[in-house]
């Protein structure tokens, strides 16, 4: 069946091609479903003809039996459209087909996922963080092709914040402007859409970081700590009108239910937009989808030059349990989730956040889970607490994929207690430059790398970047008694199969499977070699010719 979706996808693709070129481009964004359930999913698309949209839905790619149909109505060609199609099937394989009043049809495809009780495996993807300018993004381009059940977008899904060809300016101001941004990370340039293949290939999952606003920002903040969110009477940043604009307007690029919080009795979460997610696929894996950025605290000044005594009070300050980066009510969803997921026997619980919770230094780690110290303690001790195994985090942000196991402690300079969990990140589909030469160009500017050795390591191959910049890592991180990058040193039984713990000079994705039988879970990392906006101006048939490679893959077996 898969094989014949695939065909009659390419076939969609020529009829929507053989038409005039104003009706192929009356839907530019492609089309995508979201939000799935056992029983209901979202479908998606954006279509410039105004009128009537006309999604329909059937158990085999022929359409030969419809199992549900609906219509939106464009009224804003900047607008998206999208349906809650209901009463699907558990553990089905659907397809979809969108027609705009142009007349212009693009299939799609989901998966709905498999009642408990039920081990069938599970293949889905995860990546973050996309810059317009580097649009089409070759580094996702084989992910159509991997029948995945589905993508998780993990944040920076735009960059808001950084000038690009569609809007060249620092900051977007405007839903106008937001809805610019969006649409240029998911149309055509240079003759390809990958984005398009694939959110019409698998579901999607999606939540924010903090670049759907503005670099950085804490939703859980005061509007006059942060400048750039102007004279307001909003007590919370997430109530300010840029706040409100991006997550508006990143609501409506993707297939989200809308969702809000109602009184939780904490003002900052109360009646806000809910992006949380907990969702399970079978006995296999529970997944929960955490907004990181909407209600946090200011964050701390982590020490940039990294004395003693600026090191150990920041420390210190970090495990201030007044502090929470994911808001009360979020966390007591989180936790109550993730028991509820243990006492149903599901063997995988992905947690889904933004930024990294494993412990990678204190430079820069204000930003991180690491700066909320008191509450990543309190999250990892209930794990523990309560016996809830096989916990995996997956996080993006630093545009590198770092595996480690995850501990914690009490108080700063105290303890460090095992988990039993541990953490994926993963890399960019598009940042310039990755984690690792950004990590190398720092430690030469903060003197801890002299020039020449900076220079030296930018002409090593791949593999050794990876082993050195491992090596570096690892000796900024011992003296606070964080284990050492990697899995072989822990209690988490995992074998690598191909390169290493790190992939930090790529651009790409990584690809989670779990097997139906032996339910081992293998982790499998993708990438290209990273690009600048002038090289793929300069070049773009280059570029989008460079085919994603597996850089790092490593299995785990469930306890």
């Amino acid at each position: 069946m898969k094989r014949l979706w695939i065909v009659l996808l390419a076939m969609s693709l020529l009829v929507v091609g053989a038409a005039s070129a104003q009706d192929a481009a009356t839907l530019p964004n492609g089309v995508a479903s979201g939000d799935v359930t056992q029983t209901s999913a979202v479908l998606w698309t954006r279509s410039t003809a105004l009128g009537t949209v006309t999604f329909e839905l059937a158990p085999d790619a022929a359409f030969s039996v419809l199992a549900g149909s609906a219509t939106a109505e464009v009224i804003d060609t900047a607008i998206p459209v999208k349906v809650l199609i209901s009463d699907l099937m558990p553990g089905t394989e659907y397809f979809y087909r969108v027609t705009d009043a142009a007349g212009s049809v693009i299939m799609g495809r989901f998966v709905t996922p498999a009642e408990l009780g039920t081990r069938a495996g599970l293949r889905f993807g995860v990546s973050g963080d996309w810059r317009g300018e580097l649009a089409p993004y070759a580094s996702i381009s084989n992910v159509a092709g991997r029948e995945l059940d589905f993508f998780v977008l993990h944040g920076d899904t735009v960059y808001a914040d950084f000038p690009s060809p569609a809007l060249n300016k620092r900051q977007a101001e405007t839903l106008e402007e937001y809805r610019i941004k969006h649409d240029e990370g998911y149309s055509e340039r240079y003759g390809q859409n990958f984005w398009a293949d694939v959110r019409a290939s698998t579901s999607v999952l999606a939540t924010i970081d903090d670049h759907e606003v503005t670099n950085d920002f804490a939703g859980g903040a005061a509007p006059g700590s942060d400048d750039r969110f102007g004279a307001s009477d909003a007590a919370y940043v997430n109530d300010t009108p840029l706040y409100e604009m991006g997550l508006q307007v990143f609501q409506e690029y993707n297939p989200l239910v809308d969702e809000f919080y109602g009184e939780t009795g904490d003002p900052r979460t109360a009646n806000e937009r809910k992006l949380y997610r907990y969702r399970t696929w079978g006995s296999d894996a529970a997944v929960f989808v955490i907004d990181a950025r909407s209600f946090r605290d200011q964050s701390l000044e982590s020490p940039s030059v990294t004395t003693i005594e600026a090191v150990n009070a920041y420390l210190a300050q970090t495990f201030d349990p007044a502090r929470t980066m994911i808001g009360q009510q979020q966390f007591d969803d989180l936790k109550a989730d993730l028991l509820r997921a243990h006492e149903a026997g599901i063997t995988w619980k992905f947690v889904m956040i933004p930024e990294p919770a494993q412990n990678l230094g204190p430079v820069n780690s204000d930003d991180r889970y690491e700066g909320y110290a008191a509450e990543r303690t309190a999250l990892l001790r209930f794990i523990v607490q309560n016996g809830i195994q096989n916990v995996v985090f997956v996080a993006a942000d630093i545009h590198g994929t770092i595996i480690n196991n995850m501990t914690y402690q009490e108080a700063a300079g105290g303890e460090h207690f095992p988990t039993g969990t541990f953490e994926i990140t993963t890399g960019s589909v598009a940042f310039d430059a990755p984690f690792g030469p950004t990590i190398i160009n720092l430690a030469a500017q903060l003197g801890l790398l002299a020039e020449e050795q900076a220079a030296t390591f930018r002409n090593f191959p791949r593999p050794t970047k990876e082993l050195l910049l491992g090596q570096f890592i690892n000796a900024q991180i011992a003296p606070f008694g964080y284990d050492p990058i990697g899995l072989d040193e822990s209690e988490i039984d995992a074998e690598l199969l191909d390169g290493g713990y790190m992939a930090t000079n790529t651009f790409g994705w990584t690809e989670f499977e779990i097997d139906a039988e032996t339910q081992v879970l293998t982790v499998t990392t993708y990438g290209i070699d990273p690009y600048t906006r002038v090289e793929l101006d300069a070049d773009p048939v280059a570029i989008m010719a460079r085919v994603p490679q597996m850089v790092s893959q490593f299995a785990v077996t469930p306890k």
